[in-house]
C-alpha cells in the first residue's frame, strides 16, 4: 500500500510503522507514525531508543532537531522511488 510519510511528506511511498516511544520503553500500545523507510532509518541512526523515549517521542520534536532539519530539507528533494542509504551519526553512542 502506498501512502505519505508523516515526517517528510513525500508521496507515494511504502511506509512503515514507527513507535514514537520505543517498544522496549513501554511503547507497544503507544502512539505510532507512518514513515518512509528513509526517514525511519534516519531516526534510528541519529537517536538511541533512550533518547527517543525520553524526549524525541513526537514528530514535532523529531523534526525540530538540527540534524533532522537538514535531513528533511534534503530528502524532500529526493525521488520517492529512489532507495536512500543512511549513515550512522557520529554523536550516537551504541
Amino acid at each position: 500500500m502506498e501512502e505519505t510519510c508523516e515526517l517528510c511528506k513525500r508521496s507515494p511511498l511504502k511506509t512503515t510503522e514507527h513507535h514514537l516511544i520505543p517498544r522496549e520503553f513501554g511503547g507497544v500500545e503507544g502512539p505510532t507514525a507512518w514513515l518512509c523507510g528513509a526517514c525511519h532509518r534516519q531516526i534510528h541512526a541519529l537517536f538511541t531508543n533512550a533518547e527517543l523515549a525520553a524526549f524525541y517521542h513526537t514528530l514535532e520534536r523529531l523534526a525540530d532537531h538540527p540534524d533532522m532539519i537538514k535531513y528533511l530539507c534534503w530528502v524532500k528533494k529526493q525521488d520517492p522511488e529512489k532507495r536512500i542509504t543512511t549513515r550512522k551519526s557520529n554523536r550516537k553512542k551504541r
